[in-house]
């Protein structure tokens, strides 16, 4: 297969450019349009954009139909053809818009990208996802060793996630300074903390269990008293490493954060497995508050401080992201409102 067009090289970096700075796009984000950018390239032998049409489009869509997950070799999921899809389609309008590839790509051609709607209703559709329940929070916070200063980080980790329901990239960029034990607030200044959509939030401790508040109080003072961290330091250091006798060994907290999230996410899973529970992930702590906070709340108020307080904007967010319905749920609630009488008030 030919490696590249320099021509269509050229042309991803005008988009690069146009993704950053016209629509504001993230690195991330915009990495996953190359890479599938570059899918479509493999299906064509790499062709010169300006050859586009329909038919590449038409192919494009049996090639992913047929490709394999690089990691799982598994077939991709239709939630994953169709996200490529998408991203493809939004490449295309816009080189079709561009000086040169004018006349030289249909109109409509790009429209060609688009799942069939059977596929897409499938990938829309949710799957119901493992979340713990609070008292599952609780031991498998209670069973976590707190005498070294990295058992001290790990507990304090639960602790940060089960009073504030945080993305595990804000709390992995999170600093001393961001936390405010006397108010019981952490500040995700989105200047510092990679925060979803760069937003910058003010979340209050949800009432979750003085014991926390402990772990993290306790936390904190070590890291400050006997550690002498600063305010700049990371809330949740990566481990120092040193030469010793017997090659490299642990000596104890860097200052600095780790370069990725799998390494909490990881500390997050194995303290749920230490006491035989799923091993549950970090984000799976932001749907646990969402339900807590549907059983505590008593007026909409209520519920809305408590969704903003978890970053959104819209309690709707809330509501269909992290509060799904299961079919037996539905049922059961149906049935439940004809039993207290609710289907005769006619």
């Amino acid at each position: 297969m030919k490696k590249i067009d320099p021509k269509n090289e050229r042309l991803k970096l005008d988009y690069q450019d146009y993704l950053r700075h016209a629509d504001g796009l993230d690195h991330k984000t915009i990495d996953k349009v190359m890479t599938a950018i570059r899918q479509f390239e493999i299906s064509t032998n790499c062709k010169p954009f300006l050859h586009f049409n329909k038919e590449q489009a038409m192919a494009f869509k049996d090639w992913l139909d047929t490709a394999r997950n690089a990691r799982t070799g598994k077939p991709l999921s239709v939630a994953t053809i169709g996200s490529t899809l998408r991203m493809v389609r939004e490449f295309f309008r816009w080189v079709a818009g561009q000086k040169g590839y004018k006349s030289a790509i249909g109109r409509n051609d790009w429209v060609y990208f688009k799942q069939a709607r059977k596929d897409a209703r499938a990938a829309q559709a949710s799957t119901p996802r493992p979340v713990p329940s609070v008292e599952q929070v609780q031991r498998a916070f209670e069973g976590m060793a707190c005498a070294t200063s990295i058992q001290k980080r790990d507990r304090a980790l639960l602790a940060v996630l089960a009073l504030t329901g945080a993305r595990i990239g804000a709390v992995a960029s999170l600093r001393l300074k961001h936390v405010d034990l006397e108010r019981r607030h952490v500040f995700q200044d989105a200047r510092e903390v990679n925060t979803k959509a760069a937003k910058t939030m003010n979340t209050t401790f949800f009432p979750m269990g003085d014991e926390y508040i402990a772990a993290l109080a306790d936390y904190i003072t070590h890291m400050t008293q006997d550690l002498m961290f600063g305010p700049e330091d990371a809330l949740f250091p990566k481990v120092e490493m040193v030469v010793g006798p017997n090659g490299f060994q642990v000596a104890g907290l860097s200052r600095h954060p780790f370069a990725s999230t799998g390494p909490l996410i990881e500390i997050v899973k194995g303290a749920f497995v230490a006491v035989q529970l799923p091993a549950y992930t970090p984000h799976s702590f932001r749907h646990m508050l969402a339900l807590h906070g549907d059983k505590l709340c008593s007026t909409r108020e209520q519920f809305k401080a408590w969704s903003q307080n978890l970053g959104h904007t819209n309690p709707m967010t809330t509501v269909s992201s992290y509060m799904p319905v299961s079919a037996d749920s539905q049922r059961t609630i149906i049935l439940g409102l004809d039993d207290e009488g609710l289907g005769n008030s006619h």
